[in-house]
């Protein structure tokens, strides 16, 4: 009896000082990133990507289409034939990312940082890049094929991008 009692004792206060030093739970922070990832022809299509890091990775032919990448880092991609029609690009930083044939069809790059890119054969037509931080040089061959206008934020492209 007593050896149970005991045991009884035992098992109740290890069960209270389990109680007593448990932590509360703490949401972890989403940590994915695709850095260097092979991402050719994957869907993404209407994802939430916020604030995804997508730095050197191989994205030819990728489906983007309605994904939301607001804050995302695309540095050194390869978006070779990517389709982004609709992707909230809003304050992304894409710098050397390499757009060829990419299509950009009311896209938002609002406040993206854009830098040292190539966007030849790019579709842009209703892009938002209202303060996006653009090379000249891509800036005048962007506003050779610029028009539309964001059914989003009802911005002209030619005048998102400051074509004259």
């Amino acid at each position: 009896m007593m050896r149970g009692l005991g045991l009884l004792v035992v098992l109740c206060l290890a069960c209270l000082w389990v109680a007593l030093s448990a932590m509360p739970a703490i949401a972890v922070i989403d940590t994915v990133n695709y850095n260097n990832s092979n991402l050719e022809n994957q869907d993404f299509s209407h994802a939430d990507l916020t604030g995804k890091q997508f730095v050197g990775a191989e994205m030819r032919g990728i489906n983007l289409e309605g994904a939301n990448l607001n804050g995302a880092i695309l540095t050194k991609g390869v978006l070779l034939d990517a389709n982004l029609r609709g992707a909230n690009l809003t304050g992304a930083l894409a710098d050397r990312v390499f757009w060829v044939g990419a299509d950009l069809t009311n896209a938002i790059l609002e406040d993206a940082t854009i830098a040292r890119t190539s966007f030849e054969n790019v579709i842009v037509t209703g892009a938002d890049f209202t303060n996006a931080i653009i090379d000249r040089y891509e800036i005048t061959q962007l506003c050779k094929r610029a028009d539309g206008i964001n059914p989003e934020t009802g911005v002209a492209t030619r005048d998102s991008l400051g074509c004259r």
